[in-house]
């Protein structure tokens, strides 16, 4: 009898449990493991979010959209015109098209310098020192072409391939048609800088495709980077309404079948409650060394270059994790009155404007070229720098320039473009394209081919045809292609 337990007779201890003894009786076990991973992969491949084959071997994974709106200066930036030196304060010598505001005056040459950079010599101007310190990693587009010179047609064009409302952004059709290598994350991040382009946060939205494809919004310099992102619950608590809300949403699509607004909604339900955990880690740019932060400028007394400094940062960060495609979004500089949707609109000003927002991104750019470069990503992530438009070589007043679609410049850099390389030309005034005319329908093509998508089969079904980001239009830019 036991003196603690006098009711219980003692017990003999079992025998020793050898390893083979412990091997035969849960053998079965190894196999259930195995097969609760694949079960998992299984759904995980059910899941919109999933990894989705490309057409072909892609070039690139990722893309990095630097948006520079409000139209930045072809002629002050990437495309030198010493004429306009020669016959500053002439009129234009033909005839040119009317102008956003008509206040045309006359050649107005660049009040910076432009230095041939790198081993490729590709002239940039003093705006963008640290940029062109990058120059031999660059293919500059000199022959880009818009159709349109107001801003919120502009963007909308040059994010959707339509200039309205309520069509998918060049982001979403990516993320539709290659999922997401993330399972925490969305597929598609704008990072916010306080302001959006001239046509509203829709620019960058589904349109029609699932909800699972829009962009969603992180502000990295802000208390709550994601709104709503931080629990206002226990987590067993929303846990158990998450899966109420789901058993809810099954048992209807069981009762009509597919119906893809309610899955989309049950994935992008799972994905913000995984987000909560995955999103304050992506944003703690204090996990980043104190070299690579001087490098991005996250410290920087300019305000503003601190400001996109942290976008740049946050980019390769999500790139770094999966993320698909991610749009930055400029901020606010100084000397800017006229609002924060398109900064680098400079109708008046010229020299303070462009002098400002060249300040605020050119660290910031440079350094995320170098840092992609120096971690191998540069690579498999395309990077994209454009406004939606170009400006005149002629000044609006005296020291501005108006809008000018008829030829503009745009820089790309990573993998499948040649590098170093400048294509297409304007005029010897910069007004118009005179060789290898790009569009921004060929700008898509090309985008999508590099990430291994046919942009003519890259199509949705919606009011009766099919879609795609580059309508009927469109051709992929070979020239450029390495």
């Amino acid at each position: 009898m036991s003196a603690r337990f006098p009711n219980r007779t003692p017990q003999p201890l079992p025998p020793r449990f050898s390893r083979r003894a412990m091997l035969t009786a849960t053998s079965t076990g190894f196999g259930m493991l195995a097969a609760s991973a694949l079960l998992a992969d299984e759904t995980r491949a059910q899941s919109p979010f999933a990894p989705k084959a490309p057409h072909f071997d892609p070039k690139a994974k990722n893309v990095i959209f630097c948006y520079m709106s409000g139209g930045m200066s072809h002629v002050d930036t990437f495309d030198p015109k010493p004429r306009l030196a020669q016959e500053a304060g002439d009129p234009m010598p033909f005839k040119t098209e009317r102008t956003m505001f008509n206040q045309d005056g006359s050649i107005f040459p660049s009040p910076w310098e432009f230095r041939r950079r790198g081993d490729s010599g590709i002239p940039v101007s003093d705006l963008f020192p640290h940029i062109g310190a990058m120059a031999d990693e660059l293919c500059v587009i000199r022959s880009m072409t818009a159709n349109f010179m107001e801003h919120a047609q502009g963007n909308y064009y040059f994010h959707c391939g339509l200039p309205f409302a309520g069509f998918p952004s060049m982001g979403a059709w990516v993320t539709y048609g290659l999922g997401s290598e993330n399972h925490n994350l969305p597929g598609f991040v704008v990072t916010g800088g306080g302001g959006i382009p001239h046509g509203g946060i829709n620019m960058m939205g589904n349109g029609f495709l699932p909800s699972v494809n829009q962009a969603s919004l992180i502000h990295p310099g802000r208390d709550e980077p994601l709104r709503n992102i931080v629990p206002s619950e226990p987590d067993s608590r929303q846990r158990r309404q998450l899966d109420f809300v789901r058993r809810m949403d099954e048992g209807f699509l069981a009762r009509v079948g597919s119906h893809e607004p309610i899955e989309a909604a049950v994935a992008n339900y799972e994905t913000a409650y995984r987000m909560q955990s995955a999103v304050p880690e992506l944003v703690d740019l204090g996990s980043e060394t104190e070299a690579t932060r001087k490098l991005y400028g996250v410290d920087s007394e300019n305000s503003s270059t601190a400001a996109y400094a942290k976008q740049c940062l946050l980019a390769r960060r999500l790139v770094e994790r999966g993320v698909r495609f991610v749009e930055l979004t400029m901020v606010s500089t100084p000397g800017k009155s006229d609002g924060m949707g398109n900064p680098w609109d400079q109708h008046n000003g010229l020299e303070l404007g462009h002098g400002a927002n060249a300040l605020t991104v050119d660290q910031p750019v440079g350094a995320l070229l170098k840092d992609l470069k120096a971690r191998g990503l540069l690579e498999e992530t395309l990077v994209i720098f454009s406004g939606e438009f170009g400006r005149t070589p002629f000044a609006q007043g005296t020291i501005g320039r108006d809008h000018n679609p008829f030829g503009f410049s745009l820089w790309l850099a990573g993998g499948g473009l040649k590098k170093g390389f400048i294509y297409g030309q304007t005029d010897e005034y910069g007004y118009r394209v005179v060789e290898d005319q790009c569009t921004v329908h060929d700008l898509h093509a090309t985008v999508l081919h590099l990430l291994g998508l046919d942009h003519e089969k890259l199509s949705y079904r919606f009011g009766g045809r099919d879609y795609r980001l580059t309508d009927v239009h469109g051709h992929v830019v070979r020239g450029i292609l390495a």
